[in-house]
């Protein structure tokens, strides 16, 4: 049985930390013996131990922290570590400098984001390259930008992100339109990204004012999470006069409440890889409109038919989207049918933990 170190920065509550846990749950005992380092502590930590796996934490202050490298070569020794999978560049850069010290470990790094690297970290992603085993893109956007960026093309293989369409497609009772005194006949959207610059609620808040003078169709929009901006987006809500027609939530848990209460998802982000949110939602049969950026065409395209791409920023447009579908109850079903076929057909988690699986033999030499 593989012994495979999940390696993160910071072990909180986001997409990537959702993509460890979901190795973890699917894996551990079964086939590896997984353990998780972290330099942050958060959410993942108490969830991973409830999973009865074992954690440690590792201070990492930046890249080329010598002590950071030296710590995690000792606790791969302890723990008999054949792999490392890491999640972000820094644990990366970390991860394969240790091997220099044990290098009957293996690296494997997972990139989740579609990011132009500055001239130096190219120089370094050419110099380390050689010392990973595989890699993982999450979407074929984040293969190309790496590719640029100096890393080794044909050791990257692109895996999409999975979730499992039996949970996210097993239905729940609604409380949502009770909660918020929200009528039976409102149309509802529903976006869930956390409030951050990338996350576009901005954009989205002005395209909620121009379908307000688009249509007399009575709407709400519920923004569920919280983060760094929520305070500055609830003040543009109130500056457009629009504090009847979007909710602000909050962090919220029940996110299947949320999902089963609407009719409509909104990605308005200006960077994506490869969105869980987007495709849990698709699972549980929800249209999804999306922003045209980063891996969501991945997920969004003629040939599944799940959704309804526009232009990042541009607020008549994606105005006249979420009308399109608001107007046309047939193109709802489709879009909805379509969603449930697509992430079982690519987007299914099983397929992506096997595909990892496979990856991680293949990077031990055990095929």
């Amino acid at each position: 049985m593989l012994k495979v170190l999940y390696l993160i920065n910071h072990a909180g509550k986001a997409g990537t930390e959702r993509y460890v846990y979901s190795l973890m749950e699917k894996l551990h005992n079964k086939k590896i013996k997984a353990a998780l380092a972290y330099n942050e502590e958060g959410l993942l930590v108490e969830r991973v131990k409830a999973l009865g796996i074992e954690t440690h934490q590792i201070n990492m202050r930046n890249p080329f922290d010598i002590k950071a490298i030296f710590n995690l070569s000792s606790l791969c020794k302890k723990l008999q570590i054949d792999l490392i999978h890491t999640q972000y560049l820094r644990e990366n850069y970390i991860a394969m400098q240790s091997r220099l010290l044990n290098p009957k470990v293996k690296v494997m790094y997972t990139s989740h984001f579609i990011m132009r690297n500055n001239g130096v970290t190219r120089m370094f992603n050419r110099l380390l390259t050689p010392l990973e085993a595989n890699i993982i893109s999450v979407c074929n956007k984040g293969k190309e930008m790496m590719i640029r960026n100096g890393v080794t093309g044909k050791k990257i293989n692109v895996i999409f992100n999975g979730v499992d369409p039996n949970f996210w497609g097993d239905p729940v009772p609604s409380t949502i339109r009770k909660e918020f005194n929200i009528g039976e006949d409102v149309f509802i959207l529903l976006c869930a990204s956390r409030f951050a610059h990338d996350k576009g609620h901005d954009f989205l808040i002005n395209a909620i004012a121009e379908l307000k003078k688009m249509t007399r169709k009575e709407f709400r929009c519920i923004l569920a999470n919280d983060g760094p901006l929520l305070e500055d987006r609830k003040k543009q809500a109130l500056e457009l006069g629009l504090e009847k027609d979007i909710i602000f939530t909050g962090f919220r848990k029940d996110v299947k409440n949320l999902i089963y209460g609407s009719d409509l998802y909104i990605n308005s982000s200006e960077h994506e890889a490869l969105s869980f949110a987007i495709i849990e939602m698709l699972a549980s049969g929800l249209p999804v409109i999306a922003t045209d950026m980063g891996g969501n065409g991945d997920i969004i395209n003629p040939e599944t038919n799940c959704g309804i791409l526009v232009k990042y920023n541009d607020a008549k447009g994606l105005a006249e989207a979420i009308l399109k579908v608001m107007n046309d109850p047939q193109l709802q079903k489709t879009l909805r049918e379509n969603a449930i076929k697509a992430i079982q057909e690519k987007f299914n988690l099983d397929n992506m933990v096997l595909e990892t699986y496979n990856l991680y033999r293949s990077s031990c030499g055990l095929e």
